[in-house]
């Protein structure tokens, strides 16, 4: 059997949002990290290279680490960028705002790239995956995106008093972050399919 299999599951990419890089006398510095002073903003569609979203403070093939792999590496250690996007869904936000009893959060907010919708259980979607586009496009799932502060501190200017809380009540609906396998366009409508890998648990961890 094939190790990666089309499934019947897919969704929608509802709306795509670019998160501008931080510049400094001309230079780009975001160096694949978020500009956290402002949230992302929608576009009605996205170029897609092997480095990310065309014109996204997030993309690059490479990246310097940071406090998420502090474990594996120095902090500022050049490695592969596989966070190139980050990609959330239309119902785990719903959640999450239904847990900070607030009506509603923006996915600019999260600074994601992708809102999705049709697809359970997004953040569970296992890693390397494709979300394969009708127009060719073709992204790989690293792995589930852990909540940060920064996210909380862009709710707090919106709901006074809630941010803080953003952090735990989002655990395990944050989305996913993904790297780029085939180029193209994705156009915000679009469609997509899931294809998800052969899983199997490994016994030791």
């Amino acid at each position: 059997m094939d190790p990666l299999q089309p499934t019947s599951l897919g969704g929608t990419a509802t709306r795509l949002l670019v998160n501008k890089p931080v510049v400094v006398s001309g230079e780009n510095v975001g160096d694949g990290e978020q500009n956290e002073s402002t949230p992302s903003v929608d576009v009605a569609e996205v170029d897609v290279t092997f480095e990310g979203f065309v014109g996204e403070s997030h993309s690059g093939l490479t990246r310097s680490s940071c406090v998420r792999v502090k474990k594996q590496y120095p902090l500022g250690t050049p490695i592969r960028n596989t966070r190139q996007i980050s990609i959330v869904s239309v119902e785990e936000l719903q959640t999450i705002a239904s847990h900070l009893n607030i009506p509603s959060i923006e996915p600019g907010w999260l600074f994601a790239n992708l809102l999705v919708e049709g697809l359970p259980d997004f953040s569970l979607v296992p890693p390397s995956s494709r979300l394969v586009f009708e127009n060719g496009v073709s992204l790989v799932v690293d792995m589930e995106n852990a909540p940060c502060r920064y996210p909380g501190d862009m709710i707090e200017r919106h709901h006074p008093g809630v941010g803080r809380f953003f952090a735990k009540r989002a655990r395990g609906l944050r989305g996913v972050t993904a790297w780029v396998e085939r180029e193209g366009r994705i156009t915000a409508g679009e469609a997509f399919q899931l294809h998800a890998p052969v899983q199997r648990k490994y016994p030791h961890v």
